[in-house]
């Protein structure tokens, strides 16, 4: 079962009264942010395809109910892939809370590494699928609740791998995150809503419970995708991976009010690799 979370940078109380949509939550850094906000004060409603995310809510919901200062956290399972799941997420946060002022798009996460001319048709589609169409889908099923109270902030999950080896669909589909959260950005700043984007780098995390894909089977997939693991090193200043708290941090001080006068912004969280 999922920790709740315990980080030691805690701001109690930054989202009191707020509701949350957390995307991706049922493990990584969708997880963290979740219990993160949930600690502040924010009810949550986590989203994600794998069952496991109701194991994640009920969890937070019990400590928070214990503690009596965090907020709750339900959980419901779609496929963000598809509009109607990105909507079906969008009406059960509603439903819960009357409102979302925050949401955070976190789906995403590269299938194969392999040279480009390595990857198959459908390979290629899924890439930008998983790791674009979430966010896409997400931003426009919230934005009619949002721009009716004139009020929202959506925090989109990018990537420094817009600039990286062995993973060129994955780039692509982030690259368009980074335009989606700079377009809407500007689109909406006048109706009083936010958009910006962190991009993380390489993220220690603890083994995937349910996998973005198949594990490298041949000596040659495990040298491609060691290639990708050696340059995310050599590209941080930091010469290492970052922790989940680390990514969690900047996502959700984005998302609190101490944010209020950025948007448009896509923050690298990458111990200095810029993308």
């Amino acid at each position: 079962m999922a920790v709740p979370y315990a980080g030691e940078f805690l701001t109690p109380g930054r989202f009191s009264g707020k509701a949350a949509l957390v995307t991706g939550a049922a493990q990584g850094i969708g997880q963290k942010v979740a219990q993160r906000i949930a600690a502040e004060g924010g009810d949550v409603v986590l989203v994600d395809r794998a069952a496991l995310v109701h194991d994640v809510a009920r969890a937070i919901d019990e400590t928070s109910r214990a503690s009596g200062s965090g907020g709750s956290a339900t959980s419901v399972t779609a496929d963000l892939e598809t509009f109607a799941g990105a909507q079906q997420a969008v009406e059960r946060a509603l439903a819960a809370h009357g409102r979302v002022d925050v949401l955070v798009n976190n789906v995403g996460g590269t299938i194969w590494a392999r040279p480009y001319e390595e990857y198959d048709e459908d390979k290629i589609e899924m890439e930008i699928r998983r790791s674009l169409f979430p966010t896409l889908w997400s931003c426009r099923a919230v934005l009619p609740a949002m721009l009716q109270r004139e009020s929202g902030t959506i925090v989109n999950v990018s990537s420094v791998a817009t600039r990286g080896l062995h993973r060129v669909p994955y780039a692509a589909a982030k690259g368009g995150v980074n335009a989606l959260t700079q377009a809407l950005a500007m689109e909406v700043a006048g109706r009083g809503i936010r958009v910006v984007a962190t991009a993380p780098g390489g993220t220690e995390a603890p083994p995937r419970q349910v996998k973005r894909g198949p594990e490298a089977e041949s000596a040659t997939e495990r040298a491609w995708y060691q290639v990708i693991v050696d340059q995310t090193v050599q590209s941080s200043f930091m010469k290492r991976y970052g922790t989940l708290d680390e990514q969690a941090a900047p996502i959700v001080f984005l998302a609190s009010d101490e944010a209020s006068y950025l948007t448009g912004s896509i923050l690298p969280v990458a111990g200095g690799d810029l993308g």
